[in-house]
């Protein structure tokens, strides 16, 4: 019999599947913060449990995103993104289907494990599906645009499925989304397999040194001491091993460059800022103002629908200036955006909370792509995705850990450990805003 011919490889199809894909991920990081009042009231396990359900994914997905994109070209990018998004989906429904908080944590990170291989798969496939350099340009901005509308959609449809069905319609909403990539996939380009060394003792290290951290910080107490220790000896072993690796996870030799030590500060200080915000005021409109997960969702639209819009001004403003404008316009509206935030309280009106939530947003969109342009500057071509899985996995984890650090203060009074976050997160921002002006005054002169 003879052998049914493949499908004849499509660019847009494979640019859908890899969008979709990255989008997936994108809103699986934000679309659970407006649903953790009703997952804490199913499952319990007070604000600590509530910091676990975004957390696990976050660090899971920032930590091994250090070697997935190695994997993925040892794979083959179409392979890779086939396994990523089959575990994705599958792990969804198992946090759908999670009768406790443990599991449902469990499978949080298995999520995270399978976005942190979708991402550099779903990239990659965009790269390799236009060989034009013009076309592939306009494939991979549709990409990156695909995931800033994931963000925007993230706390929206977490509010709209929470309402309309439960706090599990948030994870079976990947099931046949899932599947619709998948069969996308069918008409991607093979990806040949091609040898990539892999830091396994440097990545091994660096998830023990993050999540005994990340520990430290939600469980406080002894055990919270304790981890702290494994925390620092886990970071110890992490910088020696990856001082003598001839492939390493991190280069620390990229970190020579002041530019890009001040990308991955900068970067790190606007994804405490936005992920500490929305998980902070999820729990203020809910909790504290006692509003719907619906209603909650649509206080965050009007910040998070100007991101998208905002990215590409920031890239025009770039293109003309340099990245010193956005940069330091971003940073300093960020942290006013903060500071005006210290206002609010129990008293006062939502909608005027969802208009005070916009500048900070405005200076993160404004901020993140110029420093990642300069980041990117910084370093030979050949290093461009290494240096970007590493301010990627940089901004994840700052998120993360935000979320760690802001949950544990709110937990002892929320409306005063809402401030103190606050002013944390604006104290950020003003420090790297202030190295972002000393390196692109030097670089002026």
């Amino acid at each position: 019999m003879p052998r049914k011919p493949s499908p004849v490889p499509s660019p847009s199809l494979t640019l859908a599947a890899a969008l979709l894909g990255f989008a997936l991920i994108t809103l699986d990081a934000s679309v659970v913060n407006v649903a953790l009042p009703s997952i804490g009231s199913a499952l319990g396990g007070g604000m600590s449990g509530l910091q676990w359900v975004v957390d696990a994914y976050t660090l899971a997905f920032a930590a091994l995103m250090l070697s997935t994109g190695a994997f993925s070209d040892r794979a083959g990018a179409s392979r890779a993104y086939a396994i990523g998004i089959t575990v994705f989906t599958l792990a969804s429904a198992a946090c759908g289907l999670a009768p406790t908080l443990p599991t449902l944590i469990g499978a949080r990170v298995l999520q995270g494990v399978a976005a942190a291989v979708v991402l550099p798969a779903s990239l990659a496939l965009v790269r390799q599906a236009y060989g034009d350099p013009a076309r592939r340009a306009r494939a991979v901005a549709t990409w990156a645009a695909g995931g800033a509308v994931a963000v925007a959609l993230g706390p929206v449809a977490g509010g709209v499925l929470t309402t309309a069905w439960d706090w599990r319609g948030i994870f079976f909403i990947n099931l046949p989304l899932g599947a619709v990539a998948l069969a996308l996939l069918v008409r991607a380009p093979r990806s040949e397999r091609r040898p990539a060394p892999l830091d396994l003792p440097g990545q091994l290290t660096a998830v023990v040194a993050l999540t005994a951290l990340t520990f430290a910080v939600i469980e406080g107490g002894r055990t919270g001491l304790v981890a702290l220790v494994v925390a620092v000896a886990a970071g110890v072993a992490f910088f020696r091993v990856e001082a003598r690796q001839p492939h390493p996870v991190v280069p620390l030799g990229l970190f020579r460059d002041r530019a890009v030590s001040v990308a991955v500060a900068a970067g790190a200080a606007c994804n405490v800022a936005f992920y500490g915000v929305v998980f902070l005021f999820s729990l203020f409109f809910q909790q504290v103002q006692g509003r719907s997960a619906l209603y909650a969702g649509l206080m965050f639209l009007p910040m998070t629908g100007l991101i998208a819009v905002t990215n590409v001004l920031s890239g025009k403003l770039a293109d003309r200036y340099g990245p010193r404008v956005p940069m330091l316009a971003g940073q300093g509206l960020a942290a006013a955006g903060l500071l005006v935030l210290l206002y609010v309280d129990t008293a006062t009106s939502p909608a005027l909370v969802a208009a005070l939530l916009v500048p900070m947003a405005l200076g993160c969109a404004l901020t993140v792509p110029p420093l990642t342009a300069m980041m990117l500057d910084a370093v030979p071509a050949e290093r461009a995705g290494l240096a970007a899985g590493v301010l990627n996995a940089a901004r994840q984890v700052a998120g993360g850990l935000g979320i760690a650090v802001f949950g544990a203060l709110v937990s002892g009074g929320f409306e005063a450990g809402m401030r103190v976050s606050l002013g944390i997160g604006a104290a950020l921002l003003v420090v790297t805003g202030g190295l972002s002006f000393r390196l692109a005054g030097r670089a002026a002169s």
